[in-house]
């Protein structure tokens, strides 16, 4: 059971890996990096589409790989 969960936690952290370097980026340009984004303080947008495809895959992969680390850790102990 521990090596299967093992395993579990290695592939979803690889997916979870692939799920972070797939997301869109945030800069637009060199100035807003150099002023802090303060022009796009009242800016906000709710993500859409791929964005936001990608946000929930990002966090659902991130609860799982949490889960997973839990049971290993409680496995481990008893």
């Amino acid at each position: 059971m521990y090596n299967i969960l093992l395993i579990a936690m290695i592939v979803v952290g690889f997916l979870l890996i692939v799920a972070v370097l797939m997301q869109p980026s945030k800069q637009q340009d060199a100035l807003s990096a150099l002023s802090g984004g303060a022009g796009d303080l009242f800016a906000t947008q709710k993500a859409r589409g791929f964005e936001a495809v990608m946000q929930r895959l990002t966090a659902i992969l991130g609860a799982i790989w949490f889960i997973l680390g839990l049971a290993l850790v409680y496995l481990s102990a008893h």
